[in-house]
């Protein structure tokens, strides 16, 4: 298939198809090959397609529980095998958080994102978490979690609590992925995303760029994540943040007409999620991060931290939005908390439904 017959399908495709979930690894090369003028047009055919073209959902994102995490992710300051000088924090009372997202949303931000330094939950602090959904929730944000790993009773209970979205990064393919990570495993990652969907969540999950791993890994994380039916609702890109005493310290930068190549390609994949400009925008340049919005990024994390590393202050946010004519996405149009109940008792129907049908499918074996 040539660059040009590439383009022409594809445009056909953003006008036209509904959101695939087949992409082979060529197809994807070959967008990613395609001329850079002809990928940023491609892309942002596909974003006014299905979103308003100046608007950016705005996120903040706060560490609940920082530190001594058992996963040996190689990329992560908050990884308790690494030395990395970062002091380790117990679960923030529930009034913090609450007026931590106060704060958020007095600032522009839209949906309010928690995330906590464990392999999965435990009981008495998932108790505390609802709590602090509950609260966060009926300050009018939209609320987002990453706990690690979760079961069905987790997710239900997350779900029912009023948590609109989880995260759960893939990060990279499942080729390079053990390269990166040994604690956990590829499955372990898309069962974890598996549940919470079946419990009526919404899914936000990406990866990490510049971690040492090659074109082909990328393009591979790209084609895991439009696997997933639906597509994860949130897509970040994060730009690998390189934390001394890591075992990444010292990896080669990626190129970042490398990275705004990745968040292209993105949108055209999963033409209506919202792709995330995530970690690493505290040391991108302003044309940098314009060429990332040109590309279909129409998400980003707003405040001075992401978890434990910095990002760019909300006063450079306010002035790059002024420069670029960009507005924050409004949360009337997210979903409200009617359509999240709706949703959850279509989820549990579905579930029921599916029950009785395995459940009659093994008497009939018998």
């Amino acid at each position: 298939m040539t660059a040009t017959s590439t383009t022409t399908s594809t445009a056909s495709y953003a006008a036209d198809a509904a959101p695939r979930h087949d992409w082979t690894l060529d197809e994807i090369n070959a967008l990613f090959a395609l001329p850079f003028n002809d990928l940023l047009f491609q892309a942002q055919q596909v974003h006014r397609a299905h979103f308003d073209a100046n608007a950016v959902q705005v996120s903040t994102l706060l560490s609940i529980k920082t530190g001594a995490c058992p996963e040996d992710c190689k990329y992560c300051p908050q990884s308790g095998h690494y030395n990395t000088q970062l002091e380790k924090e117990k679960l923030l009372e529930i009034e913090k958080v609450v007026a931590q997202a106060q704060a958020a949303k007095e600032a522009g931000a839209s949906r309010f994102c928690m995330g906590a330094a464990w392999r999965s939950p435990r009981d008495k602090d998932l108790v505390v978490v609802e709590e602090m959904v509950r609260q966060v929730k009926a300050l009018g944000l939209e609320t987002c979690m990453t706990l690690g790993m979760v079961d069905g009773e987790q997710a239900t209970r997350l779900a029912a609590a009023g948590l609109d979205y989880y995260n759960h990064n893939l990060d990279t393919s499942p080729d390079y992925y053990g390269e990166i990570i040994t604690t956990r495993t590829y499955s372990d990652r898309l069962e974890t995303l598996a549940t919470v969907r079946d419990a009526g969540m919404k899914v936000c999950s990406g990866g990490i760029l510049g971690m040492g791993e090659g074109a082909q890994d990328r393009s591979a994380l790209l084609q895991q994540l439009a696997k997933l039916s639906p597509h994860p609702e949130s897509v970040p890109i994060n730009m690998l943040v390189k934390v001394p005493g890591t075992p990444l310290e010292n990896v080669d930068d990626l190129d970042p007409l490398e990275f705004i190549r990745a968040i292209a390609v993105a949108r055209i994949m999963m033409p209506q999620s919202h792709v995330r400009l995530s970690a690493g925008r505290e040391q991108m340049s302003e044309s940098t991060q314009a060429l990332a919005f040109l590309a279909g990024a129409n998400s980003i994390f707003y405040g001075d931290k992401l978890l434990t590393t910095g990002n760019p202050q909300a006063e450079r946010d306010r002035a790059l939005f002024a420069k670029l004519g960009l507005h924050p996405e409004r949360r009337d149009t997210c979903e409200d908390d009617t359509q999240h109940t709706e949703r959850l008792a279509q989820q549990a129907q579905r579930n029921a439904q599916a029950e009785r049908a395995a459940a009659l499918a093994v008497d009939a074996s018998v």
